[in-house]
């Protein structure tokens, strides 16, 4: 309890400053909270340019507090996607990769097969969806 110079408790006085540390307290928390952001979208088809928007998407991400989970940028270093197999075992490990993520953004307005599939995934698991057209 908070007391005065003269050692009276002051309630009101007490109960105010400490609504006042703890709204500090949530602002500190809330600006340290990075959430982990599913980045959907195209990859097949002009790969190049398609990893180059992934980039942007991830660094749009990253700009707005985020920290982006991209595997088409990732699993396409070292894996197939032209490969039945590898492209299965990658798309194993997106979910896998999507089931610990806070949210879906996903980007354009043309959605790929493997993109659709994702948007299944999380639908499922009741994950918050954004749709980004333009960045």
């Amino acid at each position: 309890m908070y007391r005065n110079k003269e050692g009276y408790p002051c309630p009101t006085e007490f109960e105010a400053l400490s609504r006042i540390r703890r709204e500090e307290n949530k602002e500190k928390r809330k600006n340290k909270y990075k959430p982990l952001v599913y980045i959907c979208s195209p990859y097949a088809g002009d790969t190049n340019h398609n990893i180059e928007n992934a980039r942007k998407y991830s660094r749009y991400a990253v700009d707005n507090g985020c920290i982006p989970i991209t595997p088409h940028i990732y699993f396409t270093q070292f894996m197939d996607d032209c490969d039945p197999k590898e492209r299965e075992k990658a798309l194993f490990m997106n979910q896998i990769l999507l089931s610990k993520c806070d949210e879906m953004w996903i980007f354009g307005n043309t959605y790929s097969e493997g993109m659709k599939r994702e948007m299944r995934w999380a639908r499922r698991r009741k994950l918050h969806f954004r749709f980004i057209e333009n960045i």
